[in-house]
Parts: structure tokens; C-alpha cells; sequence
């Protein structure tokens, strides 16, 4: 009788995974298209990266250029103050 479940178990169990492996199962078509989707992502996330990045050089280049003029001024100003008393 143990024997007749165990048997009648262990065939549904196999019959199961028989009938299932293939639902589950991942061609090589889809993992490429996988793939591809992640280097797209990866294409776009390095794209956003670089133009953020670019951003911030472009406001502390502006940042510093202005605060050398200013500072450029205030120098000139200072020679224009001596020199004509």
C-alpha cells in the first residue's frame, strides 16, 4: 500500500515537472532580448549621468569665472583709487 502511494507520487511529481519545465523555460531569443533591453537602459543611465555632469560643470565654471571677474574688478578698482588721488 506505501509503496503503491510513494509510486503513484513520485509519477505525478515527474509527470508535473515534465508538463512545467517548458512553461518556465528562457530561449536564447529571450535572453537576448534581455540583453539588449539592459544596454539600452545602461545607454540611457550614462547618457542622463554625462548631461548631469555637464550641468554641473557648466554652473561652477560660470560660478568661478564670475567670481575671478569680480575679484579682477575689485583689483582694478583699487589701482584706479592710487592712481588718480
Amino acid at each position: 500500500m506505501f509503496r503503491t502511494l510513494l509510486s503513484l507520487v513520485s509519477a505525478t511529481f515527474s509527470t508535473i515537472l515534465l508538463i512545467g519545465m517548458p512553461l518556465f523555460a528562457q530561449t536564447a531569443k529571450d535572453d537576448v532580448k534581455g540583453a539588449k533591453e539592459d544596454i539600452k537602459d545602461a545607454g540611457k543611465s550614462t547618457g542622463r549621468a554625462a548631461k548631469k555632469t555637464g550641468k554641473a560643470v557648466k554652473k561652477t565654471t560660470k560660478k568661478a569665472v564670475n567670481k575671478t571677474a569680480e575679484k579682477t574688478e575689485e583689483g582694478a578698482d583699487a589701482v584706479r583709487r592710487k592712481t588718480n588721488p
